[in-house]
């Protein structure tokens, strides 16, 4: 039996404003060809299908097409919902779903059915090895820990409680024959390394779980993280199949193919993602960036930009984009800048005692220097007439 391991694939994203559905129909159109290549058994997907609860009819109906042609591929599809998804929108058809081969698993009642393949081929015997596949969906601690039976509502309890029972389902399914364990779950476990653009799992922070809630399992697919990495050979996470922020810029963007018979996991490998557009992070001042020819790979890149110059250039983002197109992030770090002068202008703003303060905050802001002191005499002047004007009213 063999496996392909994916998970966020945030259908519906954009990127920095920009839209994504081509990037995903691209990503998807790859899947479906590795599925065939590699004669892949099921796709998992391990939460966040979508980006957001509500998503449009052209999302929809990429998801929709994505499904019928995996399954025309020959590959099952199970997935789990994320934090971004809606459990019950996304679990809609799910038994009439399953006729055809696509597998939802994103109800508390389905914690521990699992999907059961038989791991002995087409002739396999029916009391031989079988594969079974539980899926755990985003647990809002809030809302489910008393179902749950759980102590207390974290996602250390609630994780807990939904591993117990898939273990006690496979305890009971291995009283008669030998059970193979896998496991899709949409949580930050601890070890995993975050990026900027996975969204906090619950207000105030996200809520880790040890690795070991998952010991025992033949195989771990998690999702959440959009950084492709191993916890450990069993418990792994496949990544996002695009990059979703500047902070994934050096991810090299795939999944885990896994391999499994009766005697278990044989073999787990790493498959890449084609990115239809390469990320810059460029650091520098503007004239380095325009004239230097270390940058020409970025010509084609979206770009983030942080500028050093000491002052800020005058239409620095038009001169940029003459010659990278697409840069879609600017920032301003004056070399040798302190903290209190690099500080965003919105937090300097809110410490700002008086009317002046904001303005030359400002004046600052826009032109990289403190105003001269002739220019704070013209500010006070120009305040003192407002106050006298409202006074007058």
């Amino acid at each position: 039996m063999r496996l392909l391991h994916t998970s966020d694939w945030h259908l519906g994203r954009s990127f920095h404003g920009v839209g994504m559905l081509d990037a995903q129909r691209s990503f998807i159109d790859q899947l479906v060809a590795r599925v065939s290549e590699l004669s892949v058994d099921v796709v998992l997907i391990a939460g966040d299908v979508y980006d957001r609860a509500l998503p449009g009819v052209d999302v929809v109906n990429l998801l929709d097409d994505a499904l019928v042609r995996l399954t025309g591929a020959g590959a099952q599809v199970v997935l789990t919902s994320g934090n971004h998804d809606s459990a019950i929108r996304l679990g809609f058809a799910s038994r009439l779903l399953e006729k055809g081969g696509v597998h939802l698993r994103t109800r508390l009642q389905e914690l521990d059915v699992p999907v059961t393949l038989p791991l002995g081929g087409a002739g396999a015997d029916s009391d031989g090895p079988v594969l079974a596949i539980y899926g755990i969906p985003w647990l809002e601690p809030r809302l489910v820990a008393e179902q749950l039976g759980a102590d207390t509502a974290s996602h250390f309890e609630v994780t807990r409680a939904a591993t117990q029972r898939i273990r006690a389902d496979v305890a009971a399914r291995s009283s008669s024959r030998t059970v193979h364990s896998v496991v899709l779950a949409h949580t930050f476990a601890s070890g995993g390394i975050s990026s900027d653009s996975e969204r906090d799992l619950s207000i105030g922070g996200v809520g880790a779980v040890p690795l070991d809630l998952f010991d025992g399992f033949s195989y771990t697919a998690l999702g959440h993280l959009h950084g492709r990495q191993s916890l450990s050979p069993e418990v792994r996470y496949s990544g996002s199949p695009l990059a979703y922020s500047f902070s994934e810029a050096k991810h090299l963007k795939g999944g885990w193919l896994v391999d499994i018979d009766g005697s278990g996991v044989t073999a787990v490998e790493e498959i890449l993602w084609d990115a239809p557009r390469q990320l810059a992070v460029l650091r520098g001042t503007l004239d380095e960036l325009l004239e230097s020819p270390e940058h020409a790979w970025a010509e084609d890149a979206y770009c983030q930009v942080t500028l050093t110059d000491a002052q800020r250039p005058a239409q620095a983002m038009e001169r940029l984009r003459a010659r990278f197109p697409d840069t879609l992030v600017l920032g301003f770090e004056p070399e040798g800048a302190t903290a209190a002068s690099s500080a965003s202008y919105s937090s300097r703003l809110a410490k700002a005692e008086d009317d002046l303060a904001v303005c030359c905050g400002f004046l600052e802001h826009v032109r990289g220097r403190e105003p001269e002191a002739a220019e704070r005499a013209a500010l006070t002047e120009a305040l003192e007439n407002v106050r006298l004007q409202e006074a007058s009213l």
